[in-house]
């Protein structure tokens, strides 16, 4: 499947009033317009798109949905036909939805775990149009996606490779040096960073680990590190930079109990054309100064949405 990366987030959320300030005024994202058929929600943007991420009033804080952006109509119509030859069930959404998304076209899809995906193309954008919340250099998102989404998963076997692999037409990176059963994975069309989506093995456990976000220069990094201490907001791990990328980086909490990476470039990626099999995970910094999973990682019955069957289309 011709993917870009990750166009947009969806998130239920029990405190979506704590993200009004926490996204402008730690993060420097911006505050995006709803549409007319969501009133109650937060839209956040991080460059010209309408938004990002998007948070959902809920019971319960989980992941609702990870939107990915087809290049166009012509490669959507041919990942809509790989599905039906594979026998994955998918749900075209209506007009309605479409709208509240700000795209042309979407469909709605399980992964073998149970986690909600969206492939949709044409995301409304207008150029120049982005503000940051607070002073900011802003976000490398545009053709790359919005960054990465690592998953912890009770499962991880055979048909979840499969699946990404032979389905989604996603590229294998490699397991990382971390403990465990990890799987990085990165669409077809990504050539400007390692991983788009990864899977760790969390037997009885499911959620989101952390989000990764790239901003454009090493000061955004900086200053969104003071701004994290000076809140006394909780750290995940401190500044460093891992192995397998050119890349400066810290981990935090936020207010629905995942992590975001805020992620600075030292130099741009380049495919390395071999699976790496790093001796540590990081080649100086991030310290362990947080708890491994946040709060956001719960068991599989509180995080799956039973009321999601997607029938084919």
């Amino acid at each position: 499947m011709d993917i870009i990366g990750i166009g947009y987030l969806g998130f239920e959320c029990t405190d979506v009033d704590a993200w009004r300030s926490y996204g402008p005024e730690v993060m420097g994202f911006g505050i995006g317009s709803n549409p007319e058929n969501d009133s109650e929600s937060l839209y956040l943007r991080m460059d010209d798109r309408r938004y990002r991420l998007a948070l959902h009033p809920g019971e319960v804080d989980r992941l609702a949905y990870i939107g990915w952006e087809a290049k166009g109509r012509l490669e959507y119509m041919a990942a809509l036909k790989k599905f039906r030859d594979e026998g994955v069930e998918f749900e075209v959404a209506d007009e309605e939805l479409c709208q509240k998304r700000g795209v042309k076209e979407l469909i709605r899809f399980l992964d073998p775990v149970g986690f909600r995906h969206e492939l949709f193309y044409g995301q409304k954008w207008t150029p120049q149009s982005f503000v940051p919340g607070r002073r900011h250099g802003g976000y490398l998102a545009g053709k790359r996606g919005l960054g990465h989404i690592v998953l912890m998963s009770p499962e991880y076997n055979r048909e979840l490779e499969h699946f990404l692999i032979n389905i989604m037409g996603f590229r294998w990176y490699g397991s990382g040096a971390g403990k465990g059963k990890t799987g990085f994975f990165r669409s077809k069309l990504n050539e400007y960073t390692s991983h788009d989506i990864a899977y760790g093995h969390a037997p009885g456990r499911m959620g989101v680990h952390h989000i990764g976000v790239f901003v454009n220069s090493i000061r955004d990094v900086g200053e969104t590190y003071d701004i994290v201490k000076k809140k006394d907001l909780q750290l995940l791990m401190t500044l460093g930079q891992h192995s397998q990328d050119p890349h400066v980086s810290f981990y935090h909490y936020n207010p629905s109990g995942f992590a975001f990476e805020c992620i600075g470039e030292i130099e741009p990626w380049h495919d390395d054309g071999f699976e790496l099999n790093p001796e540590v995970m990081s080649v100086w910094g991030h310290e362990m100064v947080g708890p491994m999973l946040g709060s956001f990682i719960k068991s599989p019955e509180e995080v799956r949405d039973p009321e999601f069957k997607p029938k084919n289309g």
